[in-house]
């Protein structure tokens, strides 16, 4: 009786356990969706003034998507990629994204900071506190969203609680989400032309960028058309956090400086992360490399021509 008992309260505290979650869980969903909604709201109405900044990060935003989109299309074809050339991809993509974190982001952050006010010192500790903002918040979530990696496997509570295509397509949107952030952040700045620079380089690693993540969905079972499909899917979170981007910064000038290293910092987070390592894990460091440095020339002469 006692046995029975004590089991009984030990199920009414689990169930109570359970429900006091759920609620927590709502509770948190219900602000994130009210969060979202009142950006939505007011991307919806700076879209409809003719806001410059909203209509060429939700323009860049597109594009970047597209490009996505037309990185799937070999896997529609039935091409197929040696490993090799899948890694020299992601080190071309990786060496785009470095370029642009440092041209397009880290170095207009600072002159945004200086233009403010800021001296050397003060800039430079704005700049420098706003990446690590940055990276951190992108290893918040990557410890909190529940996901799995084609290199790491399941990372984050709950991971197994999801069907495993669902947590791939988690993965590659926490990888898209700072290349969105970057694009709306730059748009809300002063400076359209490095802004357009920016999200020219995003598009053209974006393509390759696509590819890679079909291929690697086909790789791990998946059919041509899911792969392709969940490959176009990871594109649309960068127009979402591109007005995101330009709607926070929309709030206050002053925090145009802040989002721009903040953005830097998710994108080298991502480099560093998820792109080298993947990229290295079967040999062909020195491919990837290649394929880094070629990257990062690239973008460095959009980001000259462009300007």
């Amino acid at each position: 009786m006692k046995h029975s008992t004590a089991l009984c309260a030990s199920l009414d505290d689990a169930a109570e356990g359970r429900h006091r979650r759920s609620w927590r869980r709502g509770i948190v969903w219900a602000i994130v969706l009210g969060g979202l909604s009142v950006f939505a709201w007011q991307a919806v109405q700076a879209f409809g003034a003719a806001d410059v900044r909203m209509r060429g990060a939700v323009v860049g935003g597109l594009f970047a998507a597209l490009a996505t989109s037309l990185g799937t299309v070999p896997v529609l074809l039935s091409q197929q990629f040696s490993q090799r050339s899948y890694d020299s991809m992601l080190g071309f993509g990786a060496g785009v994204m470095l370029a642009a974190s440092s041209f397009s982001l880290v170095i207009p952050a600072l002159a945004a900071a200086r233009a403010q006010g800021a001296g050397g010192w003060g800039a430079g500790a704005i700049v420098g506190l706003g990446i690590l903002a940055g990276a951190a918040l992108l290893l918040l979530i990557d410890r909190t969203v529940p996901h799995e990696h084609f290199v790491k496997g399941l990372e984050g509570p709950q991971a197994r609680a999801l069907k495993r295509v669902w947590l791939f397509v988690l993965a590659i949107s926490l990888h898209n989400l700072p290349e969105g952030l970057a694009i709306g952040v730059a748009f809300a700045g002063s400076d359209p032309i490095g802004a357009t620079a920016l999200a020219t380089g995003i598009s053209i690693q974006d393509v390759p960028e696509g590819m890679v993540v079909a291929v690697a969905l086909r790789s791990v079972g998946y059919g041509r058309w899911l792969s392709a499909g969940l490959g176009v899917l990871s594109g649309l979170v960068e127009p979402l956090a591109a007005v995101f981007g330009v709607a926070v910064i929309g709030i206050s000038a002053s925090l145009l400086p802040w989002g721009l290293a903040l953005a830097a910092g998710a994108m080298l987070f991502v480099i560093s992360h998820e792109i080298i390592p993947e990229s290295h894990r079967q040999g062909h460091e020195a491919y990837a490399t290649g394929g880094l440095m070629l990257g990062f020339v690239v973008m460095l002469l959009l980001d000259t021509a462009l300007n």
